[in-house]
């Protein structure tokens, strides 16, 4: 490719290599020491061929980051035979990275040989990822393109999208498109809550592009948005992010969170200050939850304009809801993630009792969860309920004394499991009614991708996925994935992305492994 010119970089263009180096790194070591980190953010989306003609390569432009620090471009981790342009390739700018999937070039015949063509409809987003896998049929022909990145404890800043064209005048070479793809990608964002008690504050902005300079101040191009929102208690990799995938990337009507708006930069003097330019997505990260997934579907704004400011004159007057006639072309969809590592405590309580903290975060349970600053140190108390004893803490805790403090330097879980006193059944009523079970029954949901097993035995799922086990008993699963398959994390009793989880046993408990598919 022969054009490599990028937007003015500013002060980044002008610092040193080294210099440049450490600022690019800076948010990783700065990361490690708050209570919320922003673990990765990832991209995926499909995109519509917009160029009047064939396109021959796709160029993504991001700013903040370096190609060592992308963890993934997809299809990275399929074969290179998924898209038309195989595996996509890295390059750095100075303050930022360029990622460019392209085409072959035939030398003999003079032709690239492997191009996007124009689109046969661009009423709609695609359903499913514009690639191989999710349109079998059809994605030859369909003038669409899935292209995905992820990156690792450092955030771009900002993301630009292009198709690349056949140099007319360099054969062999790919150039530009005239216009960028006006398909915003999100900046995430979070906040440590300021109540341990609360849940961090994440936020996913969606800026489209201003309007080019002109004699006469002017709108932006006009666009309408649909966005879904979904959570996860795990983190999710790049290529779960796919259309086809509706329990990660939802698109149904309980996870719609905006159901229409419309997108349009204002002029330089701020226009009629209705401010359409930005869209913010925030919201408190449900207890637990390790990553939010949003998926954008963008289509232009076919309505009328005001033909010397360019602003769009919706019909409703609101621009809430695009009216008849007012839906163009499809543009694409965005799949886009956060993953966050939260240094956090988690408590759960088996059988008869509860536990507090000093500080009042904690009195599971009801409230079982909170967030604090690295280094904070929480005490927690048993507190049994009449007839009931204390047996055993675990996981940062151990023992059964009454107290215990855990330090803060991670995120961490802790178990209290308590039973029934011999002869007790203390207070109140009369007749006291009888001990707990002597036994309680351990499920595991089978996977077709993945297989569990426990220590002491019982558990080989695969085929013996439910057994029983003594009160109070601690079962050690370890998820044991299938070839080509992967261990995504644990839901149910047991938490986290590790491949082994312990359970204490107080009650009947049920815990789901996930695999990749």
């Amino acid at each position: 490719m022969t054009s490599t010119h990028s937007p003015q970089p500013g002060r980044l263009q002008r610092l040193k290599p080294l210099a440049l180096a450490l600022l690019l790194l800076a948010p990783t070591f700065q990361a490690r020491a708050q209570a919320v980190v922003m673990a990765g953010s990832y991209q995926n989306f499909d995109v519509l061929n917009n160029t009047g003609g064939e396109a021959c390569g796709f160029e993504m432009e991001v700013w903040g980051v370096n190609a060592a620090q992308l963890s993934r471009i997809f299809p990275s981790n399929f074969d290179a035979s998924v898209i038309r342009y195989g595996f996509g390739k890295a390059t750095d700018f100075p303050g930022g990275t360029h990622v460019r999937w392209m085409s072959p070039y035939d030398a003999a015949s003079g032709r690239f040989t492997s191009c996007t063509p124009r689109p046969v409809n661009r009423s709609t987003v695609p359903g499913e990822s514009c690639w191989t896998l999710g349109m079998p049929g059809t994605y030859a022909t369909a003038g669409c393109e899935h292209f995905g990145i992820s990156t690792s404890y450092v955030n771009p800043t900002r993301i630009l999208y292009r198709w690349l064209l056949p140099d007319p005048a360099n054969p062999g070479q790919l150039i530009r498109a005239g216009t960028d793809v006006s398909l915003p990608a999100p900046i995430w964002t979070a906040q440590p809550p300021a109540d341990p008690a609360q849940p961090p504050l994440v936020v996913a902005e969606v800026q489209v592009p201003a309007a080019p300079p002109a004699p006469v101040p002017k709108y932006g191009e006009a666009q309408w948005v649909k966005v879904y929102k979904n959570e996860l208690d795990r983190k999710v990799d790049l290529h779960e992010l796919m259309g086809d995938n509706r329990a990660v990337v939802a698109a149904d009507a309980e996870h719609q969170e905006v159901s229409w708006t419309l997108l349009q930069q204002e002029p330089p003097s701020g226009g009629n200050q209705r401010r359409r330019g930005k869209l913010v997505n925030q919201g408190n990260l449900g207890n637990g939850k390790h990553a939010v997934v949003r998926r954008y579907e963008h289509y232009k704004y076919a309505g009328a304009l005001d033909p010397i400011t360019n602003e769009a004159l919706c019909a409703d007057g609101t621009c809430t809801a695009p009216s008849a006639g007012e839906l163009g072309d499809a543009i694409g969809a965005q799949n886009a993630a956060a993953n966050l590592d939260l240094n956090a405590l988690r408590v759960t309580v088996a059988g008869g009792g509860s536990v507090s903290s000093s500080d009042k975060v904690f009195s599971c349970g009801n409230k079982c969860y909170g967030v604090y600053p690295p280094g904070t140190t929480v005490t927690l108390t048993a507190k049994p309920d009449s007839g009931n004893a204390l047996a055993l803490w675990s996981g940062a805790c151990a023992g059964n004394a009454l107290s215990c403090t855990v330090r803060l330097d991670a995120e961490k879980s802790v178990s209290a499991q308590f039973s029934a006193v011999a002869g007790g059944g203390g207070g109140g009523g009369g007749g006291g009614g009888g001990g707990a079970a002597s036994s309680v029954t351990l499920t595991v949901t089978k996977s077709k991708t993945g297989n569990v097993v426990s220590s002491p035995a019982g558990i080989s799922c695969g085929g013996t996925c439910t057994a029983k086990y003594k009160l109070g008993t601690s079962v050690t699963l370890t998820a044991v994935p299938l070839a080509g398959a992967s261990f995504l994390g644990w839901s149910g009793a047991c938490s986290g992305s590790a491949p082994s989880c312990t359970v204490v046993l107080g009650a009947d408990a049920k815990v789901q492994p996930t695999f990749s598919r």
